[in-house]
């Protein structure tokens, strides 16, 4: 059956066949799906979201829920059938130019640099991003990514670097840090120095990710203030709807069951366990996931940069999140909250949504308004 789906993609339309094929190989491998029912756990309304985007979500979900097996691992030959990249383009398109660039073949760390064309701009900041996946799934050229970067490099303006971290649960936990926090070091190497293009500061660095992505920010960035650089400075983090958690079920994750369309409990216990080694102390209230419980690390007294934190109000982590600002402002750093209370988690990653538009301009200012104080 798996093997006339495929050869059917060729003769049908790419999502429609994808829907199909996607649905076929859920049933088979009982899939950690959240599916959205106004019915279940509470009387809140569903998010109002176009038909496009609902469609795409349910592809996600499909697609996530089909390649995320019983025994803890992923399906990666099913996940390299349906991923949907988008190449490199040295040449502009859009404004925007593109390479990868290779730090260490031996683990396939690389990450994708996007520069806008403007030549008559100097001190760009330096962008280093982290994309989303629960620690399990994607990689900066999925074309979501791929494009969300487009944008920030067009639209901030800003020279975006997009990492290609390792993956759990083949590489767990701490080997996403490791991974990010080589790639500052690589940036700030004299030798790669031609790497970025010359009106790149990289005095002027901003962390960003969401969800996965912006917990790896945040780690990233307390190891960054631990350290001592040449010419790299971090001097702001965004952090997007960050995938945070612990052992306790917030009112958010128990409210929001069954409408959320994207997270739920079933899921996020699924990608904790696959991300965690084994072994004591090994579980959901880790400093690795529950950054601001009961083993949260002291970072008061060390360098952390000023952090804008977007929250979403279908988003069952929310609660966490906005833990994660609390904590951040008892520890003394500056931080910035941003609310979008109708919008569903990685609900910028579809241009579709008009506040996807509005969250690229506050990080546009977030940005300028740090950089006019360098």
């Amino acid at each position: 059956m798996l093997l006339i789906l495929i050869q059917q993609c060729n003769k049908r339309g790419y999502w429609l066949c994808l829907l199909t094929l996607v649905s076929q190989i859920s049933s088979s491998y009982s899939p950690r799906d959240c599916v959205m029912d106004a019915n279940k756990g509470t009387s809140l309304p569903s998010p109002a979201l176009p038909l496009l985007t609902r469609f795409v979500i349910k592809l996600i979900n499909g697609v996530t829920g089909a390649a995320s097996r019983r025994n803890g691992t992923v399906n990666r030959r099913l996940l390299s059938i349906l991923n949907y990249t988008s190449p490199a383009n040295p040449n502009p398109i859009k404004g925007v130019s593109s390479i990868d660039v290779t730090v260490d073949p031996d683990r396939d760390l690389w990450f994708r640099i996007f520069v806008p064309t403007i030549d008559d701009w100097e001190n760009l900041p330096v962008i280093v991003f982290f994309h989303g996946g629960g620690f399990a799934f994607l990689s900066p050229d999925v074309k979501s990514y791929d494009a969300v970067c487009r944008r920030f490099a067009r639209k901030l303006p800003a020279v975006v670097v997009s990492v290609n971290y390792r993956l759990s649960p083949e590489h767990r936990y701490p080997a996403q840090i490791e991974d990010g926090y080589d790639v500052l070091k690589f940036l700030d190497d004299e030798k790669n120095k031609g790497i970025l293009p010359a009106n790149a500061d990289v005095a002027r660095c901003f962390l960003a990710g969401d969800s996965a992505g912006a917990n790896l920010a945040h780690h990233v960035a307390v190891r960054a203030g631990e350290s001592q650089f040449g010419k790299l400075k971090v001097v702001g983090m965004v952090s997007i709807q960050p995938f945070f958690g612990g052992e306790e079920r917030t009112e958010a994750e128990i409210k929001l069951s069954g409408i959320d369309p994207l997270v739920c409990t079933n899921r996020t216990d699924w990608l904790w366990n696959a991300y965690l080694p084994a072994g004591e102390g090994m579980n959901r209230d880790h400093e690795a996931i529950n950054v601001s419980g009961p083993r949260a690390v002291d970072i008061s007294g060390k360098e952390f940069p000023t952090t804008l934190v977007v929250v979403g109000g279908f988003d069952s982590l929310k609660d966490w999140q906005k833990r994660y600002c609390e904590y951040l402002h008892k520890s003394g750093k500056q931080v910035q909250l941003l609310e979008y209370p109708t919008m569903v988690h990685a609900f910028y990653v579809f241009p579709e949504l008009k506040e996807s538009a509005e969250l690229i301009s506050e990080i546009k200012d977030f940005v300028h308004n740090i950089c006019s104080k360098l």
